[in-house]
Parts: structure tokens; sequence; C-alpha cells
């Protein structure tokens, strides 16, 4: 096991030498000036951030959909890879772990992942089976019905403090104000860590889910600096945790069998799982409820004339939303799969945002519709294995979240576009303004 003084030395010497980090994908690629259409369908390319930042990618979805469901990308800043955009085929991919491994011996998660970069952060979602259910089972008692019942009180109680202090009837950004800080305080409820030190896992979460967005992050030197801080920071919280444990995700993998004796990288890794996880999805999923309904103003008229109808909005506004656009598998093995072949070491992308919006499985799916009668049937918690651990408390927090605001405000207007992150992997609203006003206690 490598020690601790080791890895943050490593990860320091990393973050000083900036040759270190060329990696491509920190360079913008300006979108092809062509309309997709007009883009002959072997040179699309629809890994590229800047699409959605835009939200250019739809179009490029649907055209692959159509034409090319399983399609092979030879040549972008990431490499060759192949695109599965509709929903059944992800599904199927999402399963056969067997065939599309997602280890971090391979590439990891992320098309913006190489075996380098994944080996630095090695977590149980970058795992296959046996060592992936045996880490997950270390954490997944801190989800389960009884814990969240705890819970949600608690959320209850921060939600009702939040949108107390939110201004009326003038201009504000909702993302900090009112996301951030929820999920904020709600990731150092269940990592067991300080409220004060809230910050700095918002500040590390955000480091490492944008360290792809050239509009972001200034240099690769900031993602190493990130780990490093990370690394002194959770050995510190680990000790702790080892000598007094509680019912947190921290103090339940310092006394797992699994996980107890993982080495600094693993720990850092696990950590970097958690506080996106706990963080990032959420965190837009909340943001993005509120543009939809903005945009579908009819909807939140039904909304406000039956208030059980949040039941039904919660996942479809993480549906509508996909807070997570992609997941990245690696084959391991040749494969045929839908008429195409696909060679072992291949790059295989999962597009949780396409088949979010496959027709073919989703009745009316460019419509946000709050009564859906099956609204459960989306991807952005994933399949199989690797199905999100948190979404039972995602969706509660989105639902004690809604069931607050319909108590304060009649009306909010968003005022002008989101700035939306320039990314692959997060569908990240990272400002928003909004206006509020009214109460139905006023």
């Amino acid at each position: 096991m490598e020690s601790n003084t080791d890895n943050v030395a490593h990860l320091q010497d990393r973050a000083s030498d900036a040759k270190q980090w060329r990696s491509s994908s920190r360079l913008r690629v300006p979108p092809d000036s062509r309309d997709v259409y007009d883009i002959p369908l072997q040179e699309i390319n629809v890994a590229n951030p800047e699409l959605f930042k835009t939200q250019s990618a739809f179009r490029y979805f649907q055209r692959l959909r159509d034409e090319a469901p399983v399609h092979y990308c030879g040549q972008s800043q990431y490499g060759p890879y192949w695109s599965i955009t509709r929903y059944k085929d992800i599904v199927e991919v999402d399963k056969n772990h067997q065939v599309f491994s997602s280890s971090f011996e391979h590439g990891g998660i992320t098309i913006t992942g190489t075996h380098k970069s994944s080996n630095e952060i090695p977590n149980f979602i970058s795992m296959d089976p046996p060592e992936h259910h045996e880490q997950r089972k270390a954490v997944a008692s801190g989800m389960a019905p009884r814990r969240l019942h705890v819970l949600e009180s608690l959320i209850r109680e921060r939600a009702e403090e939040i949108l107390d202090q939110l201004p009326r009837n003038e201009p504000f950004d909702w993302v900090p104000n009112v996301s951030v800080e929820l999920t904020g305080r709600m990731l150092a409820t269940i990592l067991g860590v300080p409220q004060a030190d809230r910050y700095d896992l918002i500040k590390w979460s955000n480091a490492i889910s944008n360290a792809d967005d050239p509009n972001y992050a200034a240099s690769g030197a900031e993602f190493y600096q990130t780990l490093a801080e990370m690394n002194a920071y959770f050995q510190e919280i680990w000790q702790e945790k080892k000598a007094n444990p509680g019912e947190d995700l921290i103090s339940m993998l310092a006394t797992s069998p699994a996980t107890k004796d993982m080495g600094a990288k693993q720990l850092v890794g696990n950590m970097v799982l958690l506080m996106v996880g706990g963080n990032d999805t959420t965190r837009n999923s909340i943001s993005g409820g509120i543009l939809a309904l903005h945009q579908f103003p009819e909807q939140y008229n039904k909304l406000r004339a039956d208030h059980s109808l949040i039941e039904s909005m919660v996942p479809e506004i993480i549906r509508w939303q996909t807070p997570l656009i992609s997941m990245r598998r690696t084959a391991v093995s040749d494969v045929e799969f839908r008429g195409q072949h696909i060679s072992k070491g291949d790059m295989v992308v999962m597009w949780y945002l396409s088949g979010n919006r496959d027709e073919r499985a989703i009745d009316q799916p460019n419509e946000f519709i709050i009564d859906r009668k099956r609204p459960r049937e989306h991807l952005s918690f994933g399949f199989g294995i690797h199905r999100c651990l948190g979404n039972r408390l995602a969706e509660m927090q989105l639902r004690v979240v809604w069931e607050e605001i319909l108590k304060r405000f009649d009306r909010f207007e968003v005022l002008g576009e989101p700035v939306r992150a320039s990314s692959t992997v997060f569908n990240a609203i990272q400002s928003m303004w909004v206006q509020l006003s009214g109460s139905s206690g006023d």
C-alpha cells in the first residue's frame, strides 16, 4: 500500500510540472460550422464539449439515433470511439460488464479519461466485479431507507432555511444560493465532515468535474493540486473515523473489511466519486427543474393546481436534465453489436442524454411532462451493477425542495440564458439568474 506522504509528494510533483498536462481534451475545439445533416456521417464527432455548452448536441444525437445508432468516430480530441445513442442499446451495454469494462485499468468511465489520469483517482465505479461489489457494498447501507428517513427531516430544515433567505422581486443567481448551498450541506453530512468544510468539498468537486472545461480551470496543475489537498484532508479524517466511526459514508469505508486497508490513492478516488455523485448530479437537477418549469409554464400551472404531482415530476426533472451526459466503457474482447464489429480495446460511449430523448422508448421525449405514467423509465441513474447508489437520496432532495418552494413562492422567472459547462460528462448549469415573486402565505 502506498504511503500518504508518498502520494501527496507525487501529486504535488505532477501539479508543478506543466509538461505533465498536455491533453488535447483541455483545448477548445470549435464545433463544425456545417449543419449536422451536411456533415458526412463518418466525420461526425459528437464528443465536443462546446456542443453541450451551447445545447447543440441534441440535433447530432437525433441524426445518430436515426442513421447510425452504433456510430464510429475515427478521429477526435479524445481518440477514436463508438457512440451508443438509442435507449435500449445503452441499457444493453450498461448491463454487460463482462464485455464492456469500466475498470480504471482500461481508461475508466469518462471519454476524457486516459489510463494514466484514471489511475490517479481509482474508485469502485471504475472497477469490475468482484472488487466493485465489495467496495460498493461497504457504503450501500448509507443509502438504505432507514438512513434516508433520518436524513429527510434534516434536508427539509435546511431547505426551509435556504429558501426563507432568498430575495423576492429582485434578481439573484439560483445556482450558488440554492442548488450548491443545499447539496453542499448534505454532502458534508453524508460524508461525516464538519459543515464548515463544505466549501472545500464544493471547491474540490468543481475542480474535478470541470477539469476538462477550458473556460473553468486554467491548467492541469489545478487538477493535481486539488488531489493533493484532498489527500492531506481525507487522510486525517480517515484516521479519526477509524478510531471513532459513525453512520457516515467515510466511517463505513474506514471500517469495512473490503475497504479499511485501501491506500491513499484509492481513498482519494472514492472521495472524488462520493463528492461528485453526491453534489454535481443533484445540484444540476435542482437547477434544471427550475429551468424546465420556466420553459414549460403550463406544467408549472399544473403543478400549482396539484402538489401531489411532485412525486412524478421529480424523476421527469432527472430525465429532462440528465445530469450525467455520458459514461464510457472499454471493450475487453471483440464483439458484434447491432451489426457493428467492436474490437477489443475500443472505447465505447453510452450517451445517456441521447437515450433520454429517444422517441423509440419515451413518448414525446422532447417535452417536459410532469405527470408521465412511467416517469422512472429513464437512463439518468444507469443500469446494471453500476446503477447510481444515491438515486433515492437525489430524488428525496428534489422532492423536499419542491415541496418547500411551493409553500413559499407563486411565481419565478429565469432571466436570460443559463451559463452551462463545456463538458461531455456533466450536464452542468454553472449560473442561472432568477426572480421570485409572491408567496402562498402573502
